[in-house]
């Protein structure tokens, strides 16, 4: 697993499946504050599991008051070094962000973040915007900054960074292909090949 993950950290090899059990278990026995404390805890523990099982405490839609939970999503994100850590806890934060459009604001902040899995972590925390039916018009507002943000990071050159602009667009396309069609003629050339063929996957093929 740590050759997998390529993150010096202890990892037990526990499945996720059997964090989920846990997690669920320790919601049901705890309130918000004691939540709130075992997650600090198990992230700063610094094994795998833990910071996954700290994660997944978080992972919840209704949480009030939310605050406190954000502040500890926010204060995680700047030590992200692995992909799977990063993405169970933007699960968590994508709840919280969905929760209050408002911070988008602090997001907005992580895009030129000299940490990577910073400047990754703002477009997937935002992935739901992609997803709505029927947005609202402060929830099109917001598909659309973040649509800047990508396309402000689409020169950034790192795997990870092009992997999550192109997830990022393909699943917008299954809600919005006319406006992903529209980004990539903007600035689907600057994309690496494989960003730009994952974020036109659903795309009407020309004829």
């Amino acid at each position: 697993m740590a050759a997998y993950h390529k993150a010096e950290r202890r990892y037990l090899g526990t499945p996720v499946p059997a964090i989920d059990a846990l997690t669920r278990d320790w919601r049901l026995g705890l309130d918000l504050e004691g939540r709130l404390k075992l997650a600090a805890g198990l992230w700063d523990s610094n094994v795998h599991e833990g910071r996954v099982a700290a994660a997944k405490l978080l992972t919840q839609a209704r949480i009030r008051p939310d605050d406190g939970v954000w502040a500890l999503i926010q204060a995680w994100v700047p030590e992200f070094d692995a992909w799977a850590i990063a993405d169970h806890v933007s699960k968590a934060g994508e709840k919280r962000i969905m929760a209050d459009l408002g911070r988008l604001d602090a997001v907005e902040g992580w895009i030129a973040a000299p940490l990577m899995w910073q400047r990754r972590a703002a477009l997937v925390m935002t992935l739901p915007l992609t997803k709505l039916n029927f947005p609202k018009p402060a929830e099109l507002a917001a598909r659309e900054r973040v649509l800047g943000w990508a396309a402000a990071m689409v020169g950034d050159r790192d795997w990870f960074i092009q992997k999550a602009i192109g997830w990022w667009l393909r699943e917008l396309s299954k809600h919005d292909p006319v406006r992903v069609q529209a980004f990539l003629a903007e600035h689907g050339p600057g994309l690496k090949a494989f960003a730009r063929k994952e974020a036109a996957q659903y795309l009407p093929k020309a004829e």
